[in-house]
């Protein structure tokens, strides 16, 4: 979900925009209500630091996971020319042994 005011997509790129350190001028001094857009702001900071500081390991991940798929790959692709290569020894073995069966029995 990409609305405004998200991780994605912040209200604003200022840091000192994002999370204003003192109160509302609208707030009386002394008031019992809990400042969310500090708190807000600051856990959203936080936890966009903890995404890019993840990036890198998701990315080794993958490139990882890639790279097991590719050579998994290559060794089927070996495993199937090994065994069309013996398929065909076997095909010219038998058409050899046909042929001297035949020519054992026209003789």
């Amino acid at each position: 979900m990409n609305t405004a005011g998200t991780i994605d997509r912040p209200l604003t790129h200022d840091p000192q925009k994002q999370a204003p350190m003192k109160p509302s001028p609208d707030e009386p001094a002394g008031s019992a209500t809990q400042d969310f857009t500090t708190n807000g702001a600051m856990d959203s900071r936080q936890n966009r630091t903890r995404e890019m500081q993840l990036i890198p390991e998701a990315l080794a991940r993958a490139h990882m996971r890639e790279r097991l798929d590719e050579a998994e790959r290559d060794r089927q692709a070996v495993r199937l020319v090994a065994a069309r290569r013996m398929q065909r020894r076997a095909e010219r073995a038998s058409r050899r042994a046909r042929r001297a069966l035949a020519m054992a029995v026209m003789q």
